[in-house]
């Protein structure tokens, strides 16, 4: 479907609102290419997975995925036979960490989902693999002692040397004919070697090498001579570790190597299946429901899902059934635009396989397109006025629907003459009609209520308005055409009674019996 019409039926803010409880990069990258279907059975599938997600969710929590990033590059490493560093063996291990929680997680729920079931169970596990990355890497830092004997028992030499500087050090440092020329009594490092500070008027008085010196000039660092020899021993054995360290992640990543495949296609099912955690999640947060594929459109209680729950007036609306064409008419502000966006972007959401909020047993049709011309798209730099805008849109709607597509209409035929445009209205409505594609409009024109009170398959609704109070109560009304009510407000709002009188006074007796 074209991006500009799930942009004014605002279907970007429902992806952005599913990017924020999707936890993988695959996930996400699902989420943000989302759109919705023109195919009836894939409609079924993804709605029957959210649904299946849901109960799983009710039954067994959340589903157990943590954050996982793209590891496409890490995955091609390992498929072409290449050793991995520590921090992406640790990500890998990641991902056979959460296909056997998943795992766990599917089974203990003792559910049998035939739809989101084949997910889980394709999901490859390895223990052993797992747990001895984990068990060898510590952290991205850090390699554990027990990763080999070998490490162990370098570290152990080197810790006993470590030791064996700092105590003759530390006799150095403490004795009556050195510690007169020392800056502080304390052992540090200087380019990985064991030091002592001294002052720099006492430098000939110690005996060794000079590794640095202060920024004030008035300390050296000198490693003795008696630790020389020591510090010899450490770097060598810190050459020895960092071999043995490079040598435990080759065979680490060899591991991974015969089990490439599997791992890769796991990487994908966790993403699958974050992506359907995330459409359960968002239908269990909004109080969704899973709809019904039919014929037409028929939703019951249905709200717009960017409006605050507590807020949100519900609508019945059904289009296809007994009529193909809707006219809504009503006062300002009344909700008329509301219920065009209400009944796309549920379309739009159902047919990207994500439950509705709406009560159960609502129908959608799922269309080969969803036409909207909703809002003012008048442009400045191609001297487009608000009508012209609107007819450009609505010539290409004309151009490129068919018996499949769903047309909605915002104040059709407004920004020109009103009776010119109120006939211009009525002569597209009735393409419309006759070409059999569902259309919903929105009209402040009377022409278009009586257009709907005579023509077979259109119907009048309107959008309710409480006059006491002035404020509207946003429900639906079908079969019923709505009044503008524009004395009565006017009236309410300070306009003199006698302008209001004088103002009636100009009504046709035709309208004023119509109304």
């Amino acid at each position: 479907m074209l991006q500009k019409y799930l942009d004014k039926l605002e279907f970007n803010v429902i992806i952005s609102q599913l990017l924020q409880t999707s936890h993988t990069f695959i996930g996400k990258e699902i989420i943000s290419k989302l759109s919705p279907s023109t195919n009836e059975d894939k409609v079924r599938k993804t709605l029957a997975e959210t649904s299946e997600a849901c109960t799983l969710i009710h039954t067994s929590g959340t589903f157990p995925i943590s954050e996982i990033d793209d590891l496409n590059i890490q995955l091609k490493r390992i498929e072409s036979g290449m050793s991995l560093s520590a921090k992406p063996l640790l990500e890998i291990a990641t991902i056979l960490k959460a296909s056997r929680e998943l795992s766990t997680y599917y089974k203990d729920s003792e559910l049998m989902l035939p739809n989101i079931g084949t997910y889980f169970d394709e999901l490859y596990t390895n223990v052993d693999v797992e747990k001895k990355i984990f068990s060898s890497i510590i952290s991205e830092d850090t390699i554990a002692d027990n990763a080999s004997q070998k490490l162990a028992s370098i570290r152990r030499s080197r810790k006993n040397l470590e030791l064996e500087i700092k105590n003759k050090l530390n006799t150095i440092i403490h004795s009556n004919t050195y510690s007169k020329y020392l800056m502080d009594p304390v052992v540090t490092m200087r380019s990985g070697r064991y030091v002592i500070p001294v002052k720099d008027e006492y430098r000939s008085q110690v005996k060794g090498f000079i590794h640095d010196t202060s920024s004030s000039g008035s300390t050296v660092y000198i490693e003795p001579m008696a630790v020389f020899e020591l510090n010899n021993s450490i770097g060598n054995l810190l050459v020895d570790e960092s071999r043995e360290i490079e040598r435990i992640l080759e065979n680490l990543s060899a591991l991974l190597y015969p089990i490439s495949g599997l791992i890769k296609q796991s990487y994908h099912i966790i993403g699958k299946l974050d992506f359907i955690s995330s459409k359960a999640t968002y239908s269990i947060s909004h109080n969704c429901s899973e709809p019904i594929i039919g014929n037409y459109i028929d939703f019951k209680y249905a709200r717009h899902p960017l409006i605050d729950e507590n807020k949100v007036v519900p609508i019945n609306i059904h289009l296809g059934r007994d009529f193909r064409c809707l006219v809504i008419t009503g006062p300002n502000t009344g909700g008329k635009t509301v219920t065009l966006k209400t009944v796309g972007l549920l379309e739009l959401m159902a047919c990207s396989g994500l439950n509705i909020p709406a009560s159960e047993n609502s129908s959608i049709y799922v269309f080969d397109e969803i036409f909207a011309d909703i809002g003012d798209d008048q442009s400045i730099a191609d001297s487009l006025s608000t009508f012209s805008s609107h007819m450009t849109n609505i010539a290409s709607i004309i151009n490129t629907s068919t018996t499949n597509s769903l047309v909605l209409v915002d104040e059709l035929g407004s920004g020109t003459d009103p009776l010119e445009g109120a006939n211009l209205a009525i002569s597209i409505l009735e393409y419309f009609k006759e070409n059999n594609i569902l259309t919903l409009a929105t009209t402040h024109y009377q022409e278009l209520k009586k257009y709907a009170i005579l023509t077979p398959q259109v119907q009048n609704a309107s959008v309710e308005f409480d006059l006491e109070n002035l404020k509207p109560t946003y429900r639906l009304l079908l079969g019923i055409p709505g009044k503008s009510n524009a004395f009565e407000i006017s009236q309410k709002l300070g306009i003199p009674k006698e302008i209001i009188s004088k103002a009636k006074s100009k009504l046709t007796k035709q309208d004023v019996d119509f109304e």
